[in-house]
């Protein structure tokens, strides 16, 4: 039973650090990368889809991004979808090809990205701390109903700190990472 909580702890923290780098891969860094616009929602022919999906995001360049729509048609849809977008990048369309040109961030800027990059590291620990209290109910819960010994009950608890510790620690990782390269000139 304890070995179902500490898999339980582990499958939900190994999601809030995937939903955590995904979040992150979207911040502009100044160097390009297809994250910063493979979902973006473009609309054609009356329905939405992300870019990803009807085009190929290539990084021609390190500080390029080349869009290359799989229906020509789709350029003019998914130029207006940039522009409206927050990424503050004016797209080039040469009738083939989108290339978004990545400007270098201003010390300001990097200052504010750090800070945003540091609340959704607090935001990720606080997700794993919450599913610890939760799985900890958990355990208490079996303890109480008479499932589990109160040895068993004080080595689940132990268990699940040291994978909750884990994956604060994967957190900080990530964290330094990002900030490094946000900071990186």
């Amino acid at each position: 039973m304890i070995a179902d909580v500490i898999r339980e702890a582990n499958a939900r923290m190994k999601g809030a650090i995937a939903s955590l780098e995904s979040d992150l891969g979207a911040f502009r860094t100044g160097r390009a990368s297809t994250k910063l616009v493979e979902h973006l929602k473009v609309e054609q022919y009356g329905m939405e889809m992300q870019l990803n999906q009807m085009a190929t995001i290539s990084v021609p360049e390190p500080q390029q991004l080349a869009i290359r729509p799989y229906d020509r048609s789709a350029l003019s849809a998914i130029e207006k979808a940039i522009m409206k977008s927050d990424l503050g990048i004016m797209p080039n369309n040469d009738g083939q090809i989108i290339r978004l040109n990545i400007p270098r961030l201003t010390e300001e800027r990097r200052r504010d990205l750090t800070r945003i990059v540091n609340r959704r590291i607090e935001e990720a620990k606080v997700a794993v701390r919450n599913v610890r209290r939760d799985l900890n109910h958990d355990l208490k819960e079996l303890k109480d109903e008479k499932m589990i010994a109160e040895d068993d009950f004080t080595r689940g608890e132990k268990q699940l700190q040291e994978v909750t510790d884990k994956y604060i620690a994967q957190i900080d990782d990530i964290g330094r990472a990002k900030d490094a390269e946000i900071m990186e000139v």
